[in-house]
């Protein structure tokens, strides 16, 4: 666990993976059903650990962030206002012009199809931004 912004010799990914141990709960096994999925969608993805604690994933600029709350798991894409959806995930930071989260609540059902189609859609908006 990070003490002091030091994260000492563990990797983002173990980092990570210590957070869903430590939470121990419905918002554990939310956070690595994500995980699993934003893995499965964007494979050559990287795990950061930002901001004293937060999970993030980046393939060409970042995706998602992966926040746990008290009651809920909080998936925040960086340029979901940019991004399709029509499955309507979004239900979160819906005001702002840059940024779209998507609170998962204890016992929701994750749309696991639309939510990976999600991510493939934030990677490719990221890489065609770095082509330019």
């Amino acid at each position: 666990m990070q003490k002091d912004g030091v994260q000492g010799e563990k990797s983002p990914s173990e980092l990570i993976g210590a957070r869903i141990e430590e939470l121990g709960d419905w918002r554990g096994e939310t956070l690595a059903r994500l995980r699993a999925l934003i893995r499965q969608a964007a494979p050559e993805a990287v795990e950061t650990w930002k901001w004293r604690g937060v999970p993030v994933w980046e393939d060409a600029g970042m995706i998602c962030t992966g926040e746990t709350y008290k009651a809920v798991v909080k998936l925040t894409f960086a340029r979901g206002a940019a991004l399709p959806d029509p499955n309507k995930l979004f239900n979160s930071s819906l005001e702002g012009n840059t940024r779209r989260a998507i609170d998962f609540k204890e016992g929701d059902t994750i749309n696991a199809d639309a939510l990976k189609a999600l991510v493939r859609e934030a990677v490719t908006l990221n890489r065609s931004k770095t082509k330019r």
